[in-house]
């Protein structure tokens, strides 16, 4: 029996169960990888990286026109349906300033950490006709980001790339003079090491295949700078608070994505600390997976519209 996956939000395009006849017209090598399993649905082992790609591959091109995506071996491959869910609660905290959800290229964002994946942009710019700019430390993932734009002519006017330089800075030197975002995003390293990350897709690897395996698949990949940093996703989202106030003028909404719930009093804590004018965090489930949504400004209610 197939049911829709009712956590994701409303406007999800991915709430129903995948077509896997017209995601294989997409990318016919993806069916050597379908299977039906004991719940008689068609599905993928979501612990083949390969699998997992291909997947991603068909889900960009039927539904977001995204032509020839695809990323090394070694990078973050992202699951695309909770992806789209960070872009629509932003697009519902947007629309809290007025009566409809703004779109089009004067709404201009900020990923952080976009990858060599590249789907928030993506997502972001399919989804709503946004504008946006993808940063990234390393410039190996920001070359596979262009190479993807570079097969997709269109998006290059209204999707640009910038390499940041300093790895302990997040918004200085990405931010200058002259700009103004709407909003920022990010999806922090979870992980305070590589022995962290590797014990936790052990752990990922082990409920995908019910399996008692002792190799780490690292079925999503991912680079050092994707997947952990010193200190974790409590330093660096400390670090993007902290360094959001030097910023306060130039984005409307700062926004980041938070796994551990313990960390949020602390979050918390140190919004109240710099003195924003209002923050809300956000519930966001995929599956038994809980995330959720820090987002923050600076900028007076009054003033919020002239943003949009």
């Amino acid at each position: 029996m197939t049911t829709e996956k009712s956590s994701l939000h409303t406007r999800n395009l991915h709430r129903n169960p995948y077509d896997f006849d017209q995601l294989i017209s997409c990318v016919p090598e993806l069916k050597h990888y379908v299977f039906v399993n004991s719940y008689q649905t068609a599905t993928i082992n979501f612990s083949l990286p390969k699998a997992v790609k291909l997947l991603n591959q068909a889900l960009l091109l039927h539904f977001y026109h995204i032509k020839n995506w695809d990323i090394p071996e070694a990078n973050l491959c992202p699951p695309i349906p909770g992806r789209a869910d960070y872009i629509h609660y932003i697009a519902d905290l947007l629309a809290e300033q007025r009566s409809e959800i703004p779109a089009g290229s004067s709404i201009s964002g900020l990923d952080i950490g976009t990858g060599a994946n590249l789907v928030y942009p993506l997502l972001a710019q399919r989804s709503y006709g946004w504008k946006m700019l993808g940063t990234d430390i390393n410039k190996d993932s920001l070359n596979n980001a262009q190479h993807i734009l570079d097969h997709n002519p269109d998006l290059s006017p209204v999707i640009q790339l910038k390499q940041q330089p300093d790895p302990d800075h997040i918004f200085k030197n990405i931010i200058e003079t002259g700009d103004r975002f709407t909003f920022s995003m990010c999806n922090p390293p979870f992980h305070d090491s590589e022995e962290s990350a590797l014990k936790g897709n052990l752990r990922k690897t082990k409920n995908l295949n019910k399996s008692k395996s002792r190799k780490p698949l690292l079925n999503f990949g991912g680079q050092q700078s994707e997947l952990w940093c010193e200190g974790g996703e409590l330093a660096f989202i400390t670090k993007m608070i902290e360094e959001s106030a030097q910023y306060s003028s130039k984005v409307l909404w700062f926004t980041c994505l938070v796994s551990k719930k313990d960390n949020l009093p602390k979050f918390i804590t140190l919004l109240k600390k710099i003195k924003v004018l209002d923050f809300k965090t956000i519930e966001m489930a995929q599956g038994q997976k809980v995330s959720r949504m820090l987002a923050w400004t600076f900028i007076p209610q009054k003033s919020r519209k002239d943003w949009l």
